[in-house]
């Protein structure tokens, strides 16, 4: 298995890019829930949820589950018997995956590889060391070459729109905590040499108390390269309604990388105001996600889960769109996909030019 750093050839010059979540997957890696502490004694619902959005995805394609011991491997494997589930013995911290992950790219000679960027845990505000360490893992699992680069980057922080565009925020990447010193400029750079990203469009901040500092997958995500779906809030008295708001401007205002404008489609946010052990909890539809055939989408017992699945089905023709229960999950800070990561269809990569 090799290692690539940021001295040597960079995932650009192998013409290796980091495709749209629609594309085709082999599978998706997931992490299972594990600590009662963390989930503020709620473990059980958890796991009910979790055992739930697995076997969904289950149906549809492979899915890779990472367990941190003993009783998470029986746990996970009663109450997922009989699905398309494979067990890894990992150390882990958490469950989210989608950020502490393996971030694949693949190339038109279909192979697959992956870039393993620093994880602190969103700026150092949780346990992290063996998180960080979850790439490596999966690179022995699947002998896959790669490349291990300096930058601290979460998945989330990113969404991918098909040819070469990438939206983010700056209230995420900009702050102190992720990548002192590292400017706009500099992530661009660096999101196209390692991701294939060539057009990096940027939002100014995501939810209320998100403590990832506003990942761009909590409020805007694509559909397709054409398409942008971006939450609004209609209570003019609600904190996100001011920053969702510019959002939605900002959007309508962007080009794809055929310098044409986006169909921009609003989705709202739940209306009740759920409240966490630590205050306001960010819940949002916009953090669904896609699989091959297949788009779930949170739902938390709230009066708008039907009008957001009623938005986001004819988005996604020739994909069954599903609401599945994360009240429970969102106790956490995120939902859906927060704790998935794609891998795309090919041959894994073993490191020939």
């Amino acid at each position: 298995m090799k290692h690539f750093s940021a001295t040597d050839a960079t995932p650009r010059a192998l013409n290796f890019a980091m495709p749209p979540e629609w594309d085709p997957h082999a599978a998706t890696w997931m992490s299972w829930p594990a600590d009662d502490e963390l989930w503020f004694g709620h473990l059980g619902a958890v796991r009910a949820e979790f055992a739930e959005l697995v076997r969904t995805i289950a149906r549809f394609e492979p899915v890779q589950l990472l367990v941190r011991d003993a009783e998470s491997r029986q746990d996970a494997g009663e109450r997922l018997a009989g699905a398309d589930v494979t067990f890894h013995d990992v150390p882990l911290n958490d469950v989210w995956i989608r950020d502490n992950g393996p971030l694949f790219v693949t190339r038109e000679s279909g192979e697959i590889s992956f870039v393993n960027w620093r994880f602190n845990a969103w700026g150092g505000k949780f346990d992290y060391a063996e998180d960080d360490r979850v790439p490596e893992a999966v690179a022995r699992i699947l002998g896959a070459a790669h490349w291990d680069v300096p930058v601290v980057l979460e998945g989330g922080a990113l969404e991918l729109g098909g040819a070469g565009v990438a939206l983010t925020t700056r209230s995420c990447l900009l702050t102190d905590t992720r990548n002192l010193g590292l400017d706009a400029g500099k992530y661009a750079d660096w999101l196209r040499e390692y991701l294939g990203v060539t057009k990096l469009l940027w939002l100014g901040a995501g939810l209320e108390n998100d403590h990832t500092d506003g990942h761009i997958d909590t409020i805007t995500r694509f559909s397709d390269e054409r398409t942008i779906v971006t939450s609004v809030e209609a209570d003019r008295a609600d904190p996100n309604h001011a920053v969702m708001s510019a959002n939605l401007e900002a959007l309508r205002e962007m080009t794809g990388a055929d310098g044409q404008p986006f169909r921009i489609v609003e989705l709202p946010l739940p209306a009740g105001y759920l409240e966490g052990a630590e205050g306001r909890l960010p819940p949002t539809y916009a953090n669904f996600y896609i699989g091959n055939g297949f788009v779930v989408v949170p739902q938390y017992g709230d009066a708008n889960d039907a009008r957001a699945l009623e938005i986001l089905t004819p988005l996604f023709p020739g994909r069954e769109v599903i609401g599945l229960s994360s009240r429970a999950i969102i106790e956490g800070g995120g939902s859906f996909h927060c704790v998935t990561q794609q891998q795309p269809v090919g041959a894994v990569w073993t490191g020939q030019a």
